[in-house]
C-alpha cells in the first residue's frame, strides 16, 4: 500500500485554532512487504532559509524507500520525529514544520509505533541546531558574546570579567557551577608551609541536555590526564547529538580539549610539570545560567570564574613579590624575570605571575604554565585586544613623569613669554 500526499488548505476551524495540519491520505493498509512512501507537499509551503525541516523530510523519505518490516518503519519514524523536534528553534511557526509534527503523530498512531525505542543511524550526526549552539542563531542575528576563564600556576585566576587574581584557595573549590556544567578543582600546597597552592585534581560534570548528551564526568589529576570521560567514552553517550560533546587528546598526557558544541563551550585541560591548568571559552548566556531548582546562592557566590576568589583568599601580588625580592633557593628576582622573559616578552600579568611562581616555588615548570595559559587566551578569548592585561597603575609612574614634564614646559613657556613682553 502507499501513502499519497494530498495538499489541502486548512479548514476554517483549523485556521481559527492556528494549527495547520498536513494533508495525509492513506491508500489501503501497510502490508508486511513494507513499500511505504511518505512525502510532504513542498511546493505549497514556504520554508525559511534557517529552517531545516525539508532535510528531515528527505532523510525520512530516503530511509523508508526500501523499508522492510513494521519495526524498521517505526525506527525510521522515531528518527524522523527526533529530527523534526531538533528544528524547533528555527522552524517554530513554519507551516511545513507543524505539518510534519502532526503527520508524525498520525503515522505513529496508525502503525502502533512507540515513541521510545531505537532510532536509525542517521540520527547520530552532530549537526542539528538544538545540539549545536552557534547554528541556532540566524545568520543576520547578533552573534553570542563569548567569555573566557583561566586557572593556572600557584594559582592565578582570570575571571570571565577579565579580573586577574592570585589566590590561596587550598582544597576543593568550584570554578564553574551553572545549569549545564560544573567544574571543581583541588589545590595543594606547592611547598610545605607555603600559602601558594597549585591544582592537583580537576573534575568536570557535563549535565544531560535534551536529546543531545547524557551526563558525563571528566576527572584528571597529577600524572593522569585521560583522553576519555570517566566511563571510558569519548562522546556524549547514546543520544542523537552525542558527538556534540567529545574529548579530543591533543598531546598524550599533557593536553586535552573537550568540545561541548551544544552549549558553545570549549574546555582546555593541561598538565604542566606536576600540576594542572584549566581554560574555558563559554557564551555569556551559559556563564550566567542558574539551575531552576537551585535556591541556595552560596554555590553561585563561590563560583570563582564568575565572582573571583573571596577577599580572604587573595594574595597581594606586589607585597609578596617585594618580600621575595631576595629570591628563593633557586631564583633571585632578576634571574626569575630573565627566565620568564624567554617565553613571555610582554611584561603583562602573565609575565608577572611567572616571576611570582618562580620566586615562591623555585619550580621552573611554572614558566610554561604561564606561557600556555596565555596561549589558551589567544585561542579562546573573543577579544584580541584583551589578550594581554596589565597591573592597574602599571603606567602611573610614566604618567606622573609625563605630567611633570608638561608642567615644566608650560612654566618655561610662561617665563619666556613674560621676558618677551618686558623687552
Amino acid at each position: 500500500s502507499q501513502l499519497v500526499p494530498r495538499c489541502v488548505a486548512p479548514s476554517t476551524r483549523q485556521r481559527s485554532e492556528g494549527r495547520p495540519r498536513a494533508g495525509w491520505m492513506v491508500m489501503g493498509k501497510r502490508a508486511s512487504s513494507g513499500n511505504m512512501r511518505v512525502m510532504l507537499c513542498r511546493s505549497s509551503q514556504t520554508v525559511s532559509l534557517q529552517c531545516k525541516i525539508l532535510k528531515c523530510n528527505s532523510e525520512f523519505w530516503a530511509s523508508t524507500t526500501n523499508s522492510g518490516p513494521e519495526e524498521e518503519f517505526c525506527t525510521a519514524l522515531r528518527a524522523y520525529n527526533g529530527c523534526v523536534r531538533r528544528t524547533a528553534r528555527t522552524c517554530r511557526g513554519d507551516l511545513a514544520y507543524h505539518s510534519a509534527q502532526h503527520g508524525i503523530e498520525d503515522l505513529m498512531s496508525q502503525h502502533n509505533c512507540s515513541k521510545e525505542g531505537p532510532t536509525s543511524h542517521q540520527e547520530r550526526s552532530d549537526g542539528p541546531e538544538v545540539c549545536h549552539y552557534e547554528r541556532g542563531f540566524p545568520r543576520n542575528a547578533a552573534q553570542p558574546n563569548f567569555t573566557h576563564c583561566g586557572f593556572f600556576g600557584d594559582p592565578h585566576l582570570r575571571t570571565f570579567g577579565d579580573d586577574f587574581q592570585t589566590c590561596k584557595v587550598e582544597g576543593a573549590w568550584p570554578l564553574i557551577h551553572n545549569k549545564y556544567l560544573s567544574v571543581q578543582v583541588t589545590n595543594t600546597p606547592v611547598l610545605p608551609g607555603s600559602s601558594a597552592t597549585a591544582t592537583s585534581k580537576l573534575t568536570i560534570i557535563f549535565k544531560n541536555f535534551q536529546e543531545c548528551v547524557d551526563q558525563k564526568m571528566y576527572h584528571a589529576e597529577t600524572d593522569e590526564l585521560p583522553a576519555a570521560f570517566a566511563d571510558g567514552s569519548k562522546n556524549g553517550g547514546e543520544r542523537h547529538g552525542a558527538n556534540a560533546l567529545r574529548v579530543v587528546e591533543k598531546v598524550p598526557g599533557q593536553h586535552v580539549e573537550i568540545q561541548a558544541r551544544y552549549i558553545g563551550t570549549t574546555v582546555v585541560v593541561r598538565q604542566v610539570g606536576r600540576y594542572l591548568t584549566f581554560a574555558v571559552r563559554m557564551p555569556e548566556e551559559v556563564v550566567r545560567s542558574v539551575e531552576e531548582d537551585d535556591d541556595d546562592d552560596d554555590d553561585q557566590d563561590l563560583y570563582l570564574c564568575l565572582h573571583g576568589c573571596p577577599a580572604n583568599q587573595r594574595i597581594d601580588f606586589k607585597k609578596v613579590r617585594s618580600q621575595a625580592a631576595g629570591g628563593t633557593r633557586r631564583f633571585t628576582y632578576q634571574s626569575a624575570k630573565a627566565k620568564c622573559k624567554e617565553r613571555l616578552p610582554v611584561e603583562d600579568l602573565y609575565f608577572h605571575s611567572c616571576v611570582f611562581d618562580l620566586l615562591s616555588s623555585g619550580d621552573i615548570n611554572f614558566t610554561m604554565a604561564a606561557y600556555y595559559a596565555l596561549e589558551d587566551v589567544k585561542t579562546l578569548h573573543s577579544n584580541s585586544k584583551r589578550h594581554h592585561i596589565f597591573e592597574k597603575g602599571a603606567f602611573s609612574g610614566c604618567a606622573a613623569t609625563h605630567g611633570a614634564a608638561k608642567r615644566f614646559l608650560l612654566n618655561l613657556l610662561a617665563v619666556l613669554l613674560c621676558c618677551a613682553l618686558a623687552l
